[in-house]
Formats: C-alpha cells, sequence, structure tokens
C-alpha cells in the first residue's frame, strides 16, 4: 500500500482550513 492510496480522496470532499498561506494553501493546490 503506497501513501497515496492512504490518503486518496477521489470521489470525497475535503474542507481546507487556513488555506490563504502556508501549508493549508498548499495542500488546497493538490487537493484542487
Amino acid at each position: 500500500m503506497s501513501v497515496l492510496s492512504l490518503f486518496d480522496l477521489s470521489g470525497r470532499r475535503a474542507l481546507v482550513t487556513g488555506a490563504s498561506r502556508g501549508i493549508g494553501s498548499t495542500i488546497a493546490v493538490a487537493l484542487a
């Protein structure tokens, strides 16, 4: 099992708080 499969959000919704800067922004862009 790969690390990416552990965090696979295909077909799901994710709420990223603090997405205006820093790690939250990076996560929001990666999930978009």
